[in-house]
């Protein structure tokens, strides 16, 4: 059985090569390099439906000296590696200092398959494109560390939301191949429940809608934006921090209106693949968890509208793990629910705690 230590309150041969290469410059604001971006390309890649992709395209950015202990991090449903990039995240950790010091480390941040700059339906596929799963996606990315950034071993891999679910996976496919992992906003166990269900019912609101011609639209679904802020809604938000913000119907208007007058997703295409490649997550299945021998630090909000704490899953998945720790943010009004991980500001000073209890790594890095 796990050792479980609760952080906080708790409720209950592919050959690649960089092809493009870029300098995010309006991206250093906070005393943290440059970031930088590239493209690698990955012959021949093979998905778990068995077809095989001549030329995989994996984005990705890069913070940091290549000669840095290299870090993996890993994006949300529909993001990109560029998401980190925000004032709530890099701007509190990447700097002098501060807890992922892009002098010390070397930040990866890939856009995954299907996502951002990488190889995706709207390229020009559409439906034709590989259903990829959530282990696709994962492979792609271990592949682009090992043979196209020649990386044998990470220091830490942390992700979020859907990075957080990744993470996971890499931890029971991958186990050699890092020091730590920290998954947010995410539970080791199968994809199913309420979860699932309202991931499934904002594609289907895009899929059956007419407008959607099978995938092979002139125009992107009006159904698009609304579903995406459907769904943005019901499952992330927190429901004191909605309480306080929006008391009155008034209010509450005026939050929709605002959300509905925003950018929606790109494309409808992307969007249904994006989502629809969660179905199958289960990293708990069979021996999955024991698997995992390296420190893990789970960080999840105790108002996370798609893992609740009150379910119980993830305190029974994590005493499979042999050396976990759940650090659970309180709910609170400054909390948002499933987006509450997305503010380091909240679990900064645990990450760092965690980084220094770790050993120094057996392996090479380079």
């Amino acid at each position: 059985m796990g050792n479980i230590k609760i952080f906080g309150p708790i409720l209950n041969g592919v050959l690649a090569f960089p092809i493009f290469l870029a300098v995010l410059s309006d991206m250093a604001n906070a005393g943290y390099p440059t970031p930088v971006e590239a493209d690698w390309i990955a012959h021949d890649f093979v998905f778990h439906t068995g077809e095989v992709f001549p030329s995989l395209r994996i984005h990705y950015t890069t913070v940091g000296k290549s000669s840095g202990l290299p870090v993996l991090l890993l994006h949300g449903t529909y993001g990109s590696g560029k998401n980190f990039l925000s004032a709530t995240f890099a701007d509190l950790l990447f700097g002098p200092g501060q807890p992922l010091d892009a002098e010390t480390y070397f930040i990866i941040m890939p856009d995954g398959l299907g996502c951002g700059g990488s190889s995706k339906p709207s390229d020009g596929l559409r439906t034709s494109f590989p259903r990829y799963n959530y282990l696709d996606m994962v492979n792609a990315q271990h592949l682009l560390v090992t043979e196209g950034l020649g990386i044998k071993h990470l220091r830490l891999i942390l992700g979020n939301s859907m990075g957080g679910m990744h993470t996971w996976l890499w931890g029971v496919t991958f186990p050699d191949t890092m020091d730590a992992l920290v998954p947010q906003a995410s539970q080791p166990t199968a994809m199913a429940s309420r979860n699932w269900m309202l991931r499934r019912m904002q594609v289907e609101m895009v899929i059956q809608d007419p407008a959607y011609m099978g995938g092979n639209y002139t125009v992107q679904p009006p159904s698009l934006k609304l579903a995406n802020v459907f769904f943005g809604i019901a499952t992330s938000g927190g429901t004191l921090a909605w309480q306080a913000m929006a008391p009155t119907s008034e209010l509450a208007d005026k939050l929709v209106d605002a959300r509905l007058a925003g950018a929606g997703p790109a494309d409808a295409n992307d969007w249904a693949y994006q989502w629809t490649s969660s179905k199958d997550y289960n990293p708990s299945a069979g021996n999955g968890l024991e698997r995992i021998t390296v420190p893990v630090l789970a960080i999840n909000s105790a108002d996370d509208e798609r893992n609740p704490p009150e379910s119980g899953l993830e305190a029974a998945a994590l005493q499979r793990v042999k050396n976990a720790r759940l650090f659970l943010i309180p709910a609170s009004v400054d909390t948002r629910g499933h987006g509450t991980t997305g503010n380091a500001t909240f679990w900064k000073n645990q990450l760092a705690t965690f980084l220094l209890s770790l050993p120094t790594s057996g392996g090479l890095y380079k």
